[in-house]
C-alpha cells in the first residue's frame, strides 16, 4: 500500500548545441550524460550543467553533412574511456573521449553491448567482441522451438477438449497468425536478462508477418519460442530479476502489457488505460531492482486531433495487481517531444528523460505510504493507494480490507500522481489529490446527503448493506498556476512534495532550472471568474532555499515543515511567517545534518525536544544526526510511541515520553532479546502501513502485498492505562477481554482510584457475566510489577500487596457497591465476591442461597435459589460445597445442595437420618469429626458431659489438640489436670523436657515435673519443685549431687559448685570443681569463706601451675602448626602459578590454538571442587557421619591433594580463632599467677602468648590475598580482545576459588581492643 513519491526533479534547458537529438546514454560513475545528435556526440556534466566533451562525427566523415545521419544507440565503454555509437546506416563507431579520435567497422543493422556485442545483419545474429571480431553467427529465424521444447504424451490435447457451442470442428480449426501492427516498424528488438546468461529477440517472421519472441543463451543456442500471440507489439523488456519478459499486445477492445516466461508461455498481463488504437507503446523499461515498469506511450495520429501527446507511465505490482503510480504527459511535437528515456543503473528509482530542444529531465522517486495523521478517535486511519485515475482508500478503523480491494475509491478524469491528507489533526480525514493535469481535487469528510458520482464504494458496499461510514465528497478542483504553458508541457512535474497545511493553503516545492536551488511556494485558493466549479490556486508567497529539497515532513503542533536538502542538511520552515527558513538544531544547539539521504522523515517529540527521524533506503535509522540503528525496514510515529520493524523480523515499540536519545540507541542496538511489551515477532519482511489511533491496531503489509493486523502489547497497554486514568472502565474492560490482557490491571494500575470508583466501574460494565469474569481472574499478584511493568522500569519485581488482602478489599468493596445499586440484579456477582475471597465464605454463600429459597424476590432481574445454586456449583467443587453445607448444621440446606449434585441418595440419606437422632452437641461433634474439623469437634464434645470425656481425651491425644483442649476446661478441674498430664507426657516423648516440666508444675504433678527438670538439667526449677515436695536433708543433698554431676557433664563447673556448696554442703568438692573449670576467683572466694588456707597449698597452687604448663604447651603446638601450614601454603600457591603459566603458554603458542578445548586444561581447584561436590550428591542422602567424612576428604591437608590450598587456609583460620578465644582465659590465669608470686611463670606465659599473636598478625598479608585475585579474575572482553586472551581470562577465572568456599578467603577477625595483658608482669 505504497505510492511513488517524487523527491526531486533535475532539469537542464540551457544546453545549446547544433543538431537534432536522437538518443542518449549514461556514464554513471562520472555523473555525465552522453547525447547523440545528427552532428555528433556530446558529454554533458549534470552537476556543473555544462558540456564536458564534444565529438563531431560530421567533421570526421562518419555522418553526412546534410543532417540526414542518425545515431541509433550509444554505449559507454568505461574500461576503455571510449564511447561506442551505432548509426542507422550500419556503422559502429568507437570514439575515444580523451583524444576525440574515432574509428569504424563494417556496416551492421542493430547492436547491443551486454555482455558481448550482438549484431543483426541480413536476418543473422552475429556475436562480436568489443574489438569487433566476430565469434559466431546464427540465423535469427528458426523453424525449431528450441532446447526447452515441451514434452507431451497427448493428455490435454485440443482435440480431446470440449468446445461448447463452437462444436467439434473448433478442435480442427487452424488459426492463422495475424500480421504485425500497422504502426510496427518491423525492426528487431533485443533485451538481455539481468545476469547476462540469456537474451530475447523480438522479430517479425518473414513468412507470416507476425512478431515472435525467441530466447537465446549467450552461446547462441535457441532456448524457446513464444506461443502465437495476436497483435504482439515490438516493445521488449526482460525483467532484470529474470522471471518475466514484458511486451505489448493489441486486443480487439484494449491494449495490454503481457508477460512471457523464459519457456515462451504467457504469464499474466495488465490493461493500459487507453482505448483501442488510441496509443502505441514505444518502449518498455524495467528499473534496476525490477520493482517498477516504465511504459512509454504515444498518441496515434487522428484526423480530428490537433495536439498529440506522449506519456510515461510507471507501473508497480502488489498482491498480483498492477498499479499505475505515476503518469507524465508530454507533447508529441516541439521541444517537449520525448527522444528517449532510461532508468539509472545505480539508483533504482531515478528516471532520465531526454526531449527535443536539448531538454534533459531527471526524476528521483521513492516509496511512501500516504496515511492520515490524526491522534484521536476521529481519525479513521485512512490509507490511500494510487491506481491510475482511481484513488483506493481503505478505512482501517472500521475494517481491514486487503489490497487491491478498498473501502471506497475516488475517480478522477486524469491519472493521480500525489495524495496529501490535511495536516491538522481535527480534520485529518480530508484529502487533496494532485493529478497528471496539475489539478488538485479537494475531498472533505462530513455530513453530505448528496451522492458524489466520483466516490464509489469498494469491498464494504453491496445490496442490502448499510454502510456506517463517513464517505468524503468532492468539494472543488483547483488549477495550479504556471508561468507559461511551455513550463507545463516541458516538465509535467514542476511541483513536488505538496503539503496541505491550512484550509485554503498548500505548500509546494519547485527546483531551479539553472542552479542547485529550491523554491517553497505557498499556494492559496483564489476565486475563479471563468468557471465556478473549478478554482484557481495563486502563489501568495515564495522562499528560495540554497540547496535541493528532496524531502519534507509536517509538524502541525509547531506549525513547521522539516525540509531535507540533498546534502543531508535539515531546515525548519515556519509557515505562519513565510520568510522564516532556518537550520533545524538539535538539543545541543548544533544544526542537524543527516550523514546519508533519508527517503522517509518524520518529526517526533523525544524527551520534550522536537527531533527529526530519518530512514535511508539502506535501512539506516537516524534521530537528528545520530545513527541509532542499521537494520530498520520501516517506522512510524504514533502519539508518544515510535514503532519500528527490523531485519530480524521483529516489531519494536518505544515510548518517547520520558525517553532520551541514549536510551533509544541502547534499546535498538542491544544484542539481547528484549522482553515485556517492547518487542514482538512479526512475519518476515513486514512493513508498517499505519496505526489506528486509540484502537492499538498496527497494520503491517507483507512483501507479497497482503495485510496483517497485530495489537502490539505496548500500544494496547498504553491505551488501557489512558482509559483507566480517565475512568473509562468499559472501554478498557472490552479491550482487555478481547486481547486477553489480565483483568487485574484494572485494579493494580491505581488501586486507590479503583476502590474509590467501584460504583462507576460496576455501572459502566453493567453486565453480571463480565463482573463475574473480573472476579474469577483476580489474584493477589500485582501485575504492574510482574506481567505489565510500567514503561521505564528495568526489572520485574515479584511482590504482593503489603497486607496480602488485595482480593478481600476488592471483593468487599464491590459487594458493598452491588448491594447498594441493585442486590437482586447482581446476586450472582455478590455470591462470586464471597467465593473469591482469600478464605472463601462458603457458609455465608450457602446461607444467602437458603434465604433465596425461602423468600422469592419479586424483582424481574432477580435470580431464584435454583439458579444461584447451579451457578455456585460452577465455582466450587460439589463435594466441597456439600461439606460446607453440612458444616452449617442446617439439614434443609444440606438436602438442597445434595439434590443438585451427582450424589446418590443412598449415600447421604442414611447418614443424615442418623445425625438427626443424636443429641445436639454430639450431633455437631459427629459432623465436625466427619468434616475433620477436630478443633470444633472437641469443643462440642466437651459440652456433652463427663461421660463423654474419655472419648474426648482420646481424640485430643490422637490429633494433638492439647492447647485447644486446655482452653475448654476450667483450671483446677479433673479434666484440666488429665489433659495437662497427657500434654506433659506428650512433650516428654518429643524430648521437650523443660516444657513438659512447666506443664506438670502448673497442674500440680510435682514428681513428674521434677523428673522432667532433671532430664533437661534445669537445676533451678528442679530445686524449686523439690522444695514443694518437702524433701529431707539427705534427699536434698543426694538431689544436689545428682544435679552437680549433670552440670559437670555439660562443663558448667560454676553452677555445679553452687549446687554442691548450698544444697549438698560440700564446699571442698565445690572448690575442686571450680579449679577444674579454671574459675580461680570463685574458688579463692570459697576457700577464704570457709577459712581453709590449707587448700591453697594443697590444691590451688598446683592447679594454677599445671594450667600454666598446659597453656604453654598449647601455644607451642599452635605456633608450630601455624608456621608449618603457612610455609606449605606459599609453596602450593607457587606451584599452581607455575602450572597456570605453562598452560597459558600452551594455549597461546600451540599449533591447535583455534581448536582449543577445555578438556586439556590443568585440573584447577574449582574444577576439583565441582568434582567432589558432584560426588557428594550421592553422599548427601547418607548419615551425617559420612557427610562429615566427605567434607574432611574434600579439604585434605595431605600434600598434593587437589584442594590442599583451601585445606591449609581452613587450618590456619582455625589456629587463629582458637588462639583468639584464649585471651580471657590467659588474662584470668595471669592474675592468679601474680597473686601467688609466680612472676616468672606469668611473664613466660604472657610473652609466649604475645609472640604468638604478633606472629599471626604479621602473616595476614601473605595468607589472605585471594580476595583481590578473585575479584580481578573476570573475563576481559572488548574490541581489542582475541580468542586467546578471552580463553586465558576465563581459565584464570576457573582457577579462582569455588563460590561455596568463599568464606575461607575472608581473614578471621582479631580483637585488638581486648585488654588481656597484665601490666604488673611487664
Amino acid at each position: 500500500m505504497r505510492n511513488l513519491k517524487l523527491l526531486r526533479t533535475l532539469e537542464l534547458r540551457d544546453i545549446y548545441a547544433p543538431g537534432k537529438l536522437q538518443c542518449f546514454s549514461l556514464r554513471t560513475q562520472q555523473g555525465t550524460v552522453l547525447i547523440g545528435s545528427e552532428h555528433g556526440i556530446l558529454e554533458v556534466d549534470i552537476a556543473a550543467r555544462e558540456v564536458k566533451n564534444e565529438i563531431s562525427l560530421v567533421a570526421k566523415g562518419f555522418l553526412p553533412e546534410d543532417g540526414s545521419g542518425c545515431i541509433v544507440g550509444i554505449q559507454d565503454l568505461l574500461d576503455q574511456e571510449s564511447v561506442c555509437a551505432a548509426t542507422a546506416s550500419g556503422d559502429v563507431i568507437l570514439c575515444n573521449l580523451s583524444t576525440h579520435q574515432a574509428s569504424t567497422s563494417d556496416r551492421w543493422h542493430i547492436y547491443n553491448l551486454k555482455p558481448k556485442l550482438i549484431l543483426i545483419c541480413r536476418q543473422t545474429l552475429i556475436m562480436m567482441t568489443r574489438d569487433f571480431e566476430p565469434i559466431m553467427e546464427q540465423q535469427i529465424h528458426q523453424g525449431d522451438f528450441g532446447e526447452s521444447k515441451f514434452i507431451t504424451i497427448g493428455w490435454g490435447k485440443k482435440e480431446t477438449q470440449f468446445h461448447g457451442s463452437e462444436g467439434r470442428q473448433a478442435a480442427f480449426q487452424v488459426h492463422m497468425p495475424e500480421a504485425a501492427l500497422p504502426w510496427d516498424d518491423h525492426k528487431p528488438r533485443i533485451s538481455w536478462r539481468g545476469d547476462g546468461q540469456f537474451f530475447a529477440v523480438s522479430v517479425v517472421c518473414p513468412e507470416t508477418g507476425a512478431r515472435k519472441i525467441r530466447v537465446w543463451n549467450r552461446e547462441f543456442a535457441l532456448q524457446s519460442t513464444s506461443e502465437p500471440v495476436a497483435g504482439l507489439g515490438p516493445s521488449l523488456a526482460w525483467k532484470p530479476s529474470g522471471s518475466l519478459i514484458a511486451s505489448t499486445q493489441d486486443k480487439p477492445n484494449q491494449q495490454d502489457v503481457v508477460f512471457f516466461e523464459k519457456n515462451g508461455l504467457l504469464h499474466g498481463h495488465f490493461t493500459l488505460p487507453f482505448l483501442k488504437d488510441e496509443v502505441k507503446v514505444n518502449d518498455l523499461l524495467w528499473n534496476a531492482d525490477s520493482s517498477v515498469l516504465a511504459v512509454w506511450l504515444e498518441d496515434l495520429q487522428e484526423e480530428d486531433s490537433s495536439t498529440l501527446k506522449s506519456y510515461v507511465q510507471l507501473w508497480t505490482m502488489g498482491n498480483y495487481h498492477w498499479y499505475l503510480k505515476q503518469c507524465l504527459p508530454f507533447s508529441s511535437s516541439g521541444k517537449s517531444q520525448i527522444v528517449s528515456l532510461l532508468w539509472d543503473p545505480v539508483m533504482p528509482y531515478r528516471l532520465h528523460v531526454l526531449c527535443q530542444g536539448w531538454h534533459y529531465l531527471c526524476y528521483d522517486w521513492d516509496w511512501t505510504t500516504d496515511r492520515s495523521s490524526g491522534d484521536n478517535c476521529s481519525d479513521l486511519a485512512n490509507v490511500a493507494v494510487i491506481d491510475g485515475n482511481r484513488l483506493l482508500v481503505t478505512v482501517f478503523r472500521q475494517t481491514v480490507i486487503p489490497p487491491p480491494m478498498c473501502t471506497y475509491r475516488l475517480l478522477f478524469p486524469h491519472p493521480v500522481n500525489q495524495v496529501m491528507f490535511f495536516a491538522q489533526p481535527e480534520k485529518c480525514n480530508d484529502l487533496a489529490v494532485l493529478d497528471a493535469s496539475n489539478q488538485i481535487s479537494v475531498y472533505k469528510c462530513g455530513d453530505n446527503s448528496s451522492v458524489d458520482p466520483t466516490v464509489k464504494l469498494g469491498a464494504v458496499g453491496g445490496n442490502g448493506f448499510k454502510v456506517p461510514l463517513r464517505i468524503p465528497h468532492l468539494q472543488k478542483r483547483y488549477k495550479i498556476p504556471f508561468d507559461n504553458s511551455e513550463d507545463q508541457e516541458v516538465n509535467p512535474l514542476k511541483f513536488s512534495l505538496f503539503t496541505w497545511i491550512e484550509e485554503d493553503i498548500f505548500l509546494a516545492i519547485s527546483h531551479s532550472q539553472s542552479s542547485p536551488q529550491s523554491v517553497i511556494y505557498q499556494l492559496t485558493v483564489a476565486s475563479c471568474e471563468i468557471d465556478e466549479e473549478q478554482g484557481q490556486l495563486s502563489v501568495s508567497s515564495s522562499v528560495t532555499v540554497d540547496g535541493v529539497i528532496i524531502n519534507s515532513c509536517c509538524s502541525p503542533k509547531s506549525k513547521s515543515l522539516a525540509l531535507q536538502l540533498a546534502d543531508g542538511q535539515i531546515l525548519k520552515y515556519l509557515w505562519e511567517s513565510p520568510l522564516a527558513v532556518k537550520p533545524w538544531k538539535n538539543p545541543d544547539g548544533f544544526p542537524v545534518r543527516f550523514p546519508y539521504l533519508c527517503t522517509q522523515i518524520e518529526v517526533a517529540v523525544i524527551g520534550g525536544e522536537e527531533c527529526v527521524l530519518g530512514l535511508t533506503d539502506r535501512c539506516r535509522f537516524f534521530i537528528n544526526d545520530t545513527e541509532v540503528a542499521s537494520n530498520i525496514t520501516s517506522f512510524a510515529v504514533y502519539d508518544d510511541f515510535l514503532l519500528l520493524t527490523t531485519h530480524s523480523h521483529t516489531c519494536q515499540c518505544f515510548s518517547l515520553k520520558d525517553a532520551s536519545l541514549k536510551t533509544l540507541q541502547a534499546g535498538l542496538c542491544s544484542s539481547q532479546v528484549a522482553h515485556g511489551e517492547v518487542l514482538r515477532k512479526v512475519e518476515r519482511g513486514s512493513r508498517i502501513v499505519t496505526v489506528v489511533p486509540q484502537d492499538a491496531k498496527l497494520i503491517l503489509q507483507m512483501p507479497r502485498g497482503n495485510l496483517e493486523v497485530v495489537h502490539h502489547r505496548a500500544l494496547v497497554l498504553a491505551q488501557i492505562r489512558k482509559w483507566l486514568d480517565k475512568l473509562m472502565f468499559k472501554e478498557a474492560f472490552e479491550c482487555m477481554r478481547k486481547l486477553r490482557i489480565n483483568l487485574n490491571l484494572i485494579h493494580d494500575h491505581n488501586p486507590k482510584v479503583f476502590l474509590e470508583n467501584v460504583e462507576t466501574f460496576i455501572k459502566q460494565i453493567d453486565s453480571v457475566n463480565h463482573i463475574n469474569l473480573f472476579f474469577t481472574e483476580l489474584k493477589e499478584e500485582d501485575v504492574t510489577k510482574t506481567m505489565y511493568p510500567p514503561p521505564g522500569t528495568n526489572c520485574v519485581q515479584l511482590s504482593k500487596d503489603s497486607d496480602g488482602k488485595k482480593l478481600d478489599l476488592i471483593c468487599d468493596a464491590m459487594r458493598a457497591a452491588m448491594e447498594k445499586i441493585n442486590p437482586h440484579k447482581y446476586c450472582l456477582s455478590i455470591l462470586t465476591s464471597h467465593v473469591k475471597k482469600t478464605t472463601p465464605e462458603l457458609e455465608v454463600v450457602l446461607q444467602k442461597v437458603h434465604e433465596l429459597q425461602g423468600n422469592v424476590p419479586s424483582a424481574p432481574e432477580a435470580v431464584t435459589a435454583e439458579e444461584a445454586l447451579k451457578y455456585l456449583l460452577l465455582l466450587v467443587d460439589v463435594n466441597e460445597l456439600y461439606d460446607h453445607s453440612l458444616g452449617t448444621y442446617d439439614f434443609d440446606l444440606v438436602l438442597m445442595v445434595a439434590e443438585k449434585s451427582q450424589k446418590d441418595p443412598k449415600e447421604y440419606l442414611p447418614f443424615l437420618n442418623t445425625l438427626k437422632k443424636m443429641e445436639t452437641n454430639y450431633q455437631k461433634f459427629t459432623i465436625d469429626k466427619h468434616l475433620k474439623r477436630y478443633e470444633k469437634a472437641i469443643g462440642h464434645l466437651s459440652k456433652c458431659g463427663p461421660e463423654y470425656f474419655p472419648e474426648c481425651l482420646n481424640l485430643i491425644k490422637d490429633k494433638g489438640l492439647y492447647k485447644e483442649a486446655l482452653k475448654l476446661f476450667l483450671p483446677g478441674s479433673q479434666q484440666y489436670q488429665a489433659v495437662s498430664i497427657a500434654y506433659g507426657e506428650h512433650l516428654m516423648q518429643e524430648h521437650l523436657h523443660e516444657a513438659a516440666g512447666l506443664v506438670f508444675a502448673r497442674c500440680g504433678a510435682h514428681e513428674k515435673a521434677l523428673s522432667a527438670f532433671l532430664a533437661c538439667g534445669s537445676w533451678q526449677q528442679a530445686l524449686c519443685v523439690a522444695a514443694q515436695l518437702c524433701l529431707t536433708k539427705d534427699q536434698l543433698a543426694g538431689l544436689g549431687r545428682t544435679l552437680a554431676g549433670k552440670l559437670v557433664e555439660q562443663r558448667k563447673h560454676s553452677e555445679a559448685a553452687i549446687v554442691l556448696e548450698q544444697y549438698a554442703q560440700d564446699y571442698e568438692e565445690a572448690v575442686l570443681l571450680l579449679l577444674e573449670g579454671a574459675a580461680w576467683d570463685e574458688a579463692l572466694r570459697l576457700v577464704y569463706k570457709y577459712n581453709r588456707m590449707d587448700i591453697i597449698e594443697t590444691n590451688v597452687k598446683p592447679s594454677i601451675l599445671e594450667a600454666q604448663k598446659n597453656y604453654m604447651a598449647f601455644l607451642d603446638s599452635q605456633t608450630a602448626s601455624f608456621i608449618r601450614h603457612k610455609n606449605r601454603l606459599l609453596v602450593v600457591r607457587e606451584l599452581k602459578e607455575q602450572a597456570q603459566q605453562v598452560y597459558l603458554d600452551d594455549v597461546s603458542h600451540g599449533p591447535d590454538t583455534d581448536l582449543f578445548s577445555e578438556t586439556s586444561s590443568v585440573m584447577s581447584g574449582s574444577e576439583m571442587s565441582g568434582k567432589y561436590s558432584h560426588s557428594n550428591s550421592r553422599i548427601s542422602a547418607r548419615s551425617s557421619k559420612n557427610r562429615r567424612k566427605a567434607e574432611r576428604k574434600k579439604h585434605s591437608l595431605k600434600e598434593g591433594s587437589p584442594l590442599e590450598d583451601l585445606a591449609l587456609l581452613e587450618a590456619l583460620s582455625e589456629v587463629v580463632q582458637s588462639t583468639e578465644r584464649m585471651k580471657d582465659e590467659v588474662h584470668s590465669i595471669l592474675k592468679v599467677l601474680f597473686l601467688f608470686e609466680f612472676d616468672e611463670q606469668g611473664k613466660e606465659l604472657q610473652k609466649a602468648f604475645e609472640n604468638s599473636l604478633q606472629l599471626m598478625e604479621r602473616a595476614y598479608p601473605e595468607i589472605w590475598t585471594l580476595t583481590c585475585q578473585q575479584s580481578s579474575a573476570t573475563p576481559v572482553l572488548g574490541p581489542n580482545s582475541t580468542a586467546n586472551s578471552i580463553t586465558a581470562s576465563y581459565q584464570q577465572q576457573k582457577m579462582a576459588a569455588p563460590l561455596l568456599d568463599a568464606e575461607m578467603f575472608i581473614p578471621p577477625k582479631i580483637d585488638r581492643r581486648s585488654q588481656w595483658k597484665l601490666s604488673l608482669l611487664e
